[in-house]
């Protein structure tokens, strides 16, 4: 409950920067994205990261590798079944939440890690 109103709250966010939704909670085999938009020519897949305490490290730290090498392989999934591999630019971003001097801070971090082969 607590991620699917952090999704939303991020989702909100970026439609209000004009980013349009194209899918939210996108699943296949390979992951999830949260969430798929569209930016002008761009269709960007977002991670949502939220975080009520950072005693471990902030929201956007807990996005590992791991993580990254499964959007990368979902994100292509996608791509591939709407036949847009090679016909739009993708980036990756990350909507990180987390507490910062007692209140709930949004960070929007564009392109916050490259793909060289997508």
């Amino acid at each position: 409950e607590i991620g699917k109103h952090a999704e939303n709250t991020a989702c909100q966010f970026l439609q209000s920067k004009g980013l349009k939704l194209l899918e939210q909670n996108f699943r296949c085999r390979y992951g999830e994205v949260d969430l798929i938009m569209r930016d002008q020519d761009d269709i960007v897949f977002v991670e949502v990261r939220y975080r009520h305490r950072t005693d471990y490290g902030n929201a956007f730290e807990s996005v590992n590798q791991r993580k990254i090498d499964k959007l990368i392989k979902t994100a292509k999934f996608f791509l591939q079944s709407k036949e847009w591999l090679y016909n739009f630019s993708s980036r990756f971003d990350v909507v990180a939440i987390h507490p910062i001097n007692g209140n709930m801070q949004l960070d929007w971090i564009r392109n916050a890690f490259s793909v060289n082969n997508l």
